[in-house]
């Protein structure tokens, strides 16, 4: 699993362009990360790429979507890791999966 913690300090004045610093734990590996926020378009989307990181791609756009009685929330992510799909498919694959999966969980605890 990632230990992810946010290391710009709040509150993070997001637009294009803003800068927004993480350090993980990868399988027990220190990793600096860094993302630009490259489309910032509320309430409808934004995009985050990797500036630097553990990846040789990483594009994560998410997408908000009105729907009665809530809000649907769509993540999109190409990535590419050091390895090629060999390493994805034996490590980073699954990995990634299960951050977004913690993610959905974790929002449906707080919002319901």
């Amino acid at each position: 699993m990632v230990n992810f913690e946010i290391l710009t300090p709040t509150p993070i004045r997001i637009h294009p362009g803003t800068l927004i610093d993480y350090k993980l734990r990868i399988r027990g590996f220190p990793v600096k990360w860094q993302t630009k926020i490259t489309c910032w378009d509320p309430p409808f989307r934004f995009v985050d790429e990797q500036i630097r990181g553990p990846y040789k791609v990483w594009i994560h756009r998410h997408t908000f979507e009105s729907l009665q009685g809530g809000t649907r929330m769509t993540d999109f992510i190409r990535y590419a890791p050091p390895g090629g799909w060999l390493i994805n498919w034996l490590f980073v694959r699954r990995d990634v999966v299960s951050i977004f999966n913690h993610r959905q969980r974790r929002l449906q605890e707080l919002l319901g």
